[in-house]
């Protein structure tokens, strides 16, 4: 594909998201010479990353670092971080993406969210010359509304703000939201003491069958020791298979494989209950407590707090004036989503792709990352920086290079499988994590 708008400074290419593969793109761009914006809702670079900077990723700082983000770093005295450490995502953001950031300098903006994206004068039924027109994006920032022009987009804005309900149906169980305030997204920091005292002594139920749910049993098992008085329930949509747990030793992420060795441990030593076959329907309040209520009617009674692990979907209002080409189920694009089911791929069995598979009707768009993979929880921080490189390329005009395969990912198979129950219906995981400290080999953040 090449651009009928030639990037310039007052129509450049326009990045969404400040996140690993979002500054990613940017240090691509950069190499490439193509002007570039990108745009950050949070008020700093990673904004997503540090909201989960407690957890270590299951990837070693070797395969964390985009090539060409390493070549725009190296000239200003950045010093690369061992490639064989694990790094929180805290270390992640200040270690890597901030001073990434920092040397792209004024061409990131933060603060600054995209409330939608069309054609310069033209809606989505618009045919006539819409290739030829610049996107315009309209954004949210310190200093208000504001319109600007673009050459191409790239989406890289993620999916983290976007998790799925408790309830099993892909819709908010009865009662949901006005259970919000009981209610907490991701595995908690247990080194915060307020939120350590949120959950000891107390009932938490923490839903979901993927890595974020095993990262949240791990810690809460941990304090039930410290806290005798702490109850932990794990609510689960299908019953236990063997792999549940993941693949143990025979992972190639062998942090990953530890996560889940710990988790069956706890689950193991009677520290947490187990409700399976449990598939929430109705939250109920009693007074400051809730109960859980399945399709049966059985209960989950005197809860605390619900850890809510059940995965994260992609947000496409931005994109609702564009045309777009998606799996009806999957809700990636089409040509990508038979690669990346979740139901039979893993991490590392999806095979490496680019701009081909993320291309949509709308010609210089292309959604990346976490979000290109809609509700499938199979992403690696390589898969994403191997997209911007292939996007990229092709934005510049070398179509061979954008067609070339650049990426090597580690083979295994617990990402996929009737180990992740609640992914095949629609509630993919895609936070792979472990507390820091929490285990001798580290785990995943949000990528895995």
């Amino acid at each position: 594909m090449t651009l009928a708008q030639t990037p310039t400074a007052d129509r450049p290419v326009v990045v969404i998201g400040a996140g690993p593969i979002g500054l990613a793109a940017a240090a691509h761009l950069a190499a490439a010479d193509l002007p570039f914006l990108v745009l950050e809702a949070g008020e700093a670079p990673a904004a997503s990353v540090r909201t989960w900077g407690h957890v270590r990723l299951f990837s070693q700082w070797g395969e964390l670092i985009d090539t060409a983000a390493r070549k725009l770093l190296a000239p200003t005295g950045w010093v690369e971080p061992d490639p064989a450490g694990y790094p929180t995502g805290a270390e992640w953001a200040g270690d890597y993406l901030q001073p990434l950031a920092d040397e792209l300098g004024d061409r990131v903006r933060t603060g600054t969210r995209v409330t939608g994206i069309s054609r310069k004068g033209l809606d989505r039924m618009s045919d006539r010359g819409r290739d030829t027109r610049p996107f315009v994006v309209r954004l949210d920032g310190p200093a208000g509304p504001e319109r600007i022009l673009a050459s191409a987009i790239i989406d890289a804005s993620g999916t983290h703000a976007t998790p799925n309900p408790v309830g099993a149906d892909g819709m908010p169980a009865i009662g949901e939201p006005e259970a919000a305030d009981r209610l907490v997204f991701g595995a908690p920091d247990l080194s915060d003491p307020v939120v350590k005292a949120a959950h000891a002594d107390k009932h938490t139920a923490v839903v979901g069958t993927g890595h974020t749910a095993m990262t949240a049993l791990v810690a809460l098992g941990a304090l039930a020791d410290e806290a005798p008085g702490t109850t932990v329930t794990w609510v689960l949509r299908r019953q236990p298979t063997s792999d549940t747990f993941g693949g143990g030793a025979a992972d190639q992420l062998a942090a990953r494989g530890a996560l889940g060795l710990a988790a069956k441990r706890s689950v193991d030593s009677g520290v947490i209950a187990v409700q399976p076959g449990f598939r929430t329907a109705e939250i109920r309040r009693d007074g400051d407590q809730i109960a859980l209520v399945d399709d049966d009617g059985v209960t989950v009674n005197a809860v605390d707090t619900v850890v809510v692990a059940t995965g994260y979907r992609p947000d496409l209002d931005i994109e609702s004036e564009l045309r777009l080409d998606l799996d009806p189920s999957v809700q990636a694009p089409r040509a990508l989503a038979p690669l990346i089911d979740p139901n039979v791929h893993s991490c590392g069995s999806v095979p490496p792709h680019g701009e081909a598979e993320l291309a949509h009707p709308e010609a210089g768009l292309y959604v990346v990352g976490m979000k290109s993979y809609g509700r499938a929880p199979t992403f690696l921080a390589l898969t994403g920086y191997e997209q911007v490189r292939s996007v990229v390329a092709m934005l510049a005009g070398d179509e061979e290079g954008a067609r070339e395969v650049r990426l090597v990912l580690p083979e295994t198979g617990v990402c996929g499988g009737s180990g992740l129950a609640d992914d095949e219906a629609g509630l993919a995981d895609d936070a792979c994590a472990v507390p820091a400290g929490g285990l001798p080999l580290a785990g995943g953040g949000g990528c895995c």
